[in-house]
């Protein structure tokens, strides 16, 4: 197997570059104007070294950090719902989204992300899985390719430092054993910094459940080789903006940027090289949490903030120079707060997500009938994968084990308190009174019956009909009693002209 023919180091916005290429000393001292690019943060004293990364002389910040007590509070919070995890899930998914979309404590992001994402559930399904993974040899080609790309995660990151060191050693373990677990879809580029990130916040067999989960269910199809899955979404993000900002939209298509140019980098490695560390790691709790519409949202805001105005977009006068105004976005309007609460108000939903993929790939697949992509192999959200793992494991349970059950939610049975005596007595009467009725009404049932039994009368002989018919009726000729009689008999009484004397025809 090859790299990925289509691969972020083909592409013009990916700043997929080694560190030989920034190594003087003039760009180290221009770091800060291009902390995006590095992942980095602006920092203030000590706080520099909040998420790991080399101190630096960066001007001071303005925008503080959240109060001690409201961290401690948010973890207090965090601690007691990640206690009771399938029950959060279960019962108080929305909470669960508020919480994400403040933000996780960064103390609390190592047990939060894999229960978010659902790496966890898979570790535990797969006990000692990665450790045949890690002890494999694994394909030379793909071994190399990582080698190549390895130093040029986070260089600026005390983890990876040195070649010889645990972050950029377990990083090439974690990417082999993936190209091991998914021998078709092997190493990508973009993969290496996801697994970075989270190397950077748990240990490598739940960074590489976690990376798992995210290749196979936030994001199917993005890292394999055919990559279609970035071609539909990167349509179904030019929808959105036609609808989210028309400005931006006719400006891009005025110069014919494609959306390749710049979403390709942003959604492969989750706006990881991009934006600001910090806003960074907001996005992904927010992403583990809702899914892919996140990223839609946060390319929307991008684009709104470098191309929305005529004011920005007046020095735009081709590709190259639209292309350098998505990439240097003012960094004070790249704060977290501020930017993921315009995130979250940006009117894209599941429903919408949805709808405009299905329509995109119609067309798609009228220009490329192979295409072969299906977008509903994604799941929305940590809900809907929680309900996907429960499902998993009710129906194949482990081997040699006793099924486990699914998670029910406990039925509460609560005994109403005992009227008191009056009312007491007040429904006895009740129930006294609606049995006398149900009696009474049964006996006139029964007496209905029994009358509808009598009035019923044996079929009597059936007339003949002669309606509509003519007949004669000839009387024959009447005998002399005499002769009727035998002599010497009594006279008897004259008799009607009944039946035997009339003959009737018809």
């Amino acid at each position: 197997s090859a790299p990925h023919p289509f691969s972020l180091g083909s592409i013009p916005t990916a700043s997929l570059r080694g560190s030989e290429e920034r190594g003087n000393e003039r760009e180290v001292e221009g770091v800060h104007q291009r902390d995006k690019e590095m992942g980095g943060m602006e920092a203030q004293g000590k706080e520099e070294m909040a998420f790991g990364l080399i101190p630096i002389l960066f001007p001071s910040s303005s925008l503080g950090q959240p109060p001690v007590e409201l961290i401690r509070h948010r973890e207090a919070r965090w601690l007691e719902m990640t206690s009771h995890w399938e029950k959060a899930m279960a019962r108080r998914y929305k909470k669960v989204k508020v919480l994400c979309r403040k933000g996780i404590p960064s103390s609390m992001r190592a047990r939060c992300w894999p229960l978010l994402c659902g790496g966890q559930a898979s570790m535990d399904r797969n006990h000692g899985k990665y450790k045949e993974l890690e002890q494999s040899p694994g394909d030379p080609q793909w071994l190399e390719t990582i080698e190549k790309d390895i130093h040029r995660q986070f260089p600026f990151h005390e983890m990876f430092l040195s070649p010889e060191g645990h972050g950029q050693r377990g990083l090439m373990q974690l990417l082999k054993a993936y190209t091991v677990y998914r021998p078709r879809e092997g190493y990508c580029q973009a993969q290496g910094p996801v697994a970075a990130v989270l190397l950077m916040h748990m240990p490598a067999e739940q960074a590489f459940w976690c990376l798992v989960q995210i290749s196979e269910r936030y994001l199917p199809g993005y890292y394999s080789p055919e990559m279609e899955a970035v071609l539909l979404d990167g349509e179904v993000f030019v929808a959105l903006l036609r609808r989210v900002c028309p400005k931006a939209y006719k400006h891009l298509q005025k110069h014919s940027v494609g959306p390749l140019l710049y979403v390709t980098e942003w959604f492969l490695c989750l706006y990881s090289r991009t934006l600001p560390f910090p806003t960074v790691l907001r996005i992904w709790d927010a992403f583990l949490s809702e899914g892919v519409k996140v990223l839609f949202r946060v390319g929307l805001v991008l684009v709104r903030l470098a191309l929305g105005s005529s004011e920005n977009l007046r020095d735009c006068t081709g590709i190259v120079e639209t292309l350098e105004k998505l990439r240097s976005i003012p960094a004070r309007l790249l704060q977290e707060d501020m930017f993921m609460a315009e995130v979250h108000n940006v009117a894209v939903s599941d429903r919408d997500v949805e709808r405009e993929c299905r329509t995109q790939l119609a067309k798609l697949r009228k220009v490329r009938p192979d295409f072969g992509y299906r977008p509903e192999q994604r799941l929305p959200n940590a809900k809907a994968i929680f309900d996907a793992q429960q499902l998993e494991d009710a129906q194949q349970p482990r081997k040699g084990r006793h099924p486990a059950p699914a998670f029910l939610i406990p039925e509460i049975v609560v005994d109403p308190p005992p009227p008191p005596p009056k009312e007491q007595r007040r429904m006895e009467r009740e129930r006294l009174k609606e049995q006398r009725r149900q009696e009474q009404e049964q006996r006139r049932q029964e007496e209905a019956a029994e009358k509808q039994a009598r009035k019923k009368k044996p079929p009597g002989r059936k007339k003949p009909d002669t309606r509509g018919k003519t007949f004669h009726v000839a009387q024959r000729p009447m005998l002399s009693l005499a002769q009727e009689s035998g002599e010497g008999e009594e006279p008897g009484p004259a008799k009607r002209n009944s039946a035997p004397y009339l003959e009737t025809y018809f």
